[in-house]
């Protein structure tokens, strides 16, 4: 099984890549079907935000085992602006640019587990993961 995977975030190609990556190793690990779309899509979403906003950063992408199951976890981070109002800015419908105001809720919806952090001037960080059932 790969180790993880390290994806520079600076345009629209880059999450292309980072979701190629993230859905082979999450094939790797077992996940089939709808489930390789979602992680594909939570990948993209968090990625889509760091060339927006912060316009570069990186994604990790790496295996989880905790006892006998398996799971993927991604990481995104940025040293960009941050967010000022986290708990607004995962209200669904909620954008400080031109988008829909889904990238954070939809990727927190599509993940079993989601985390971010985020300090004004120092960056965000967004650990995502999705348990093998």
């Amino acid at each position: 099984m790969e180790n993880d995977a390290r994806v520079a975030i600076n345009s629209a190609a880059d999450i292309v890549i980072a979701r190629q990556k993230g859905r082979a190793l999450a094939t790797e690990l077992g996940f089939d079907g709808s489930d390789l779309t979602l992680i594909a899509t939570a990948i993209s979403e968090v990625a889509r935000n760091i060339v927006t906003h912060a316009k570069s950063g990186q994604v990790i992408i790496a295996p989880l085992k905790n006892g006998s199951i398996y799971g993927i976890s991604i990481v995104a981070l940025d040293e960009g602006p941050g967010i000022r109002d986290i708990n607004r800015a995962m209200q669904y419908g909620y954008s400080t640019g031109k988008g829909l105001g889904v990238g954070l809720p939809g990727a927190k919806w599509l993940m079993d587990e989601f985390e971010i952090e985020s300090k004004v001037g120092n960056g965000t960080k967004v650990t995502m993961k999705k348990w093998l059932k």
